[in-house]
C-alpha cells in the first residue's frame, strides 16, 4: 500500500511545531547541573529528552507501523519496513548557551527489506521536516514533491564556481581523527570560496543550503537523525548530496556534502585531495 505522503507530511509538520513551542518554553530556563555529558562535547538535556518524548508519541500515532532511530534513544531503537529518524534537538549547544539557532529534524526511511544500516539502492528517505523555531521557519519534502518552507517552493542557488560560493561546515566536535585532513581542507576553501559559516547545527545547515541562503555545505562525523531530513530537502530543491567520495554512503557513513549541484564536482574533488 502506498503511503498518503502529503497528509502524513502535514501531521508531522503540525507535531514538529507543537514540539517546536515546548522548546521555546524552557529556552533560558537549563542550569548546568541539567546539562548532561554523552562524551566530548556532546551534551544532553530534558528538553532534548522531553522533546523526543512528545515527538515519538506523535509519530506512534500518525504511522503506528514504523520503527525509529532517534538521537537520545528513549524508545528502544528498532528498524522497520518504515522508520522514523528524529533528532528532537539539533544544536543542543547552541540551545543550552542562548544562541538561537537549533531545530527538529524528522525524516521517514524507506527500505523493503527493513534494513537500514547503511544507504542503498534498496532504502531511501521520503519524507523530511525541519523546523526552526526561532525564526518560525518550516522546512520539508517528499520525495519527487519538491522542497518548501513555510508553504513557498524552495530551490537552491545556482552559482557555477566554488569562488562564487558561501560555504558551510560543522567543526569536529568530539571525533578528531582526521582533524589535520579537515584543517588543511577548511584553509584551502577559505582561500578559494566567498567564505565558510560554522552555525552549530548540521540540519539547518542542510536546510539553508535547500533554500539556498548557502551554495555548499560539508561535514564529517554526523549521525543519520543529523541528515536525513535536510539531505531529502536538498535533494528536492535541485541539490546534490553525496559523501566525501562523491558516492551514496552519507546516510550512514558519517560524511556529507551537500551543494547547489553546480559546484558539487569541484567541492568533491577539493575534499577527496584532503581526505584520502
Amino acid at each position: 500500500m502506498q503511503l498518503p505522503l502529503d497528509k502524513i507530511r502535514r501531521q508531522v509538520c503540525v507535531l514538529a511545531e507543537q514540539t517546536g513551542k515546548f522548546i521555546q518554553q524552557q529556552r533560558g530556563k537549563i542550569t548546568s547541573s541539567q546539562v548532561e555529558t554523552k562524551s566530548i562535547n556532546s551534551f544532553v538535556t530534558f528538553v532534548d529528552k522531553g522533546s523526543e518524548r512528545k515527538l515519538v508519541k506523535g509519530l506512534k500515532k500518525i504511522l503506528p507501523e514504523a520503527g525509529f532511530i532517534t538521537e537520545e534513544e528513549t524508545i528502544a531503537n528498532e528498524r522497520k519496513k518504515y522508520t522514523w529518524i528524529i533528532d528532537p534537538l539539533d544544536g543542543t549547544t547552541n540551545f543550552i548557551h542562548g544562541v538561537p539557532c537549533y531545530c527538529i529534524s524528522i525524516a521517514l526511511y524507506f527500505s523493503p527489506s527493513g534494513r537500514t544500516r547503511r544507504m542503498t539502492s534498496e532504502g531511501e528517505v521520503i519524507l523530511g521536516v525541519i523546523y526552526e523555531p526561532n525564526r518560525s521557519e518550516m522546512f520539508y519534502a517528499t520525495k519527487y514533491g519538491g522542497a518548501f518552507l513555510n508553504g513557498k517552493r524552495i530551490s537552491v542557488t545556482k552559482r557555477k564556481k566554488l569562488k562564487d560560493s558561501l560555504l558551510v561546515t560543522g567543526f569536529p566536535t568530539y571525533d578528531y581523527s582526521h582533524m589535520d585532513e579537515y584543517i588543511k581542507l577548511f584553509r584551502h576553501l577559505m582561500k578559494h570560496t566567498r567564505g565558510l559559516r560554522r552555525l552549530g547545527s548540521a540540519a539547518v545547515d542542510l536546510a539553508y543550503t535547500a533554500c539556498g541562503r548557502f551554495d555548499a555545505f560539508y561535514e564529517y562525523s554526523l549521525n543519520p537523525w543529523d541528515v536525513a531530513a535536510g539531505a531529502l530537502i536538498v535533494e528536492e530543491a535541485g541539490g546534490k548530496i553525496t559523501d566525501f567520495t562523491g558516492g551514496n554512503n552519507f546516510l550512514f557513513g558519517k560524511e556529507i556534502i551537500a551543494s547547489n549541484n553546480f559546484t558539487h564536482r569541484e567541492l568533491v574533488k577539493s575534499v577527496k585531495k584532503f581526505f584520502r
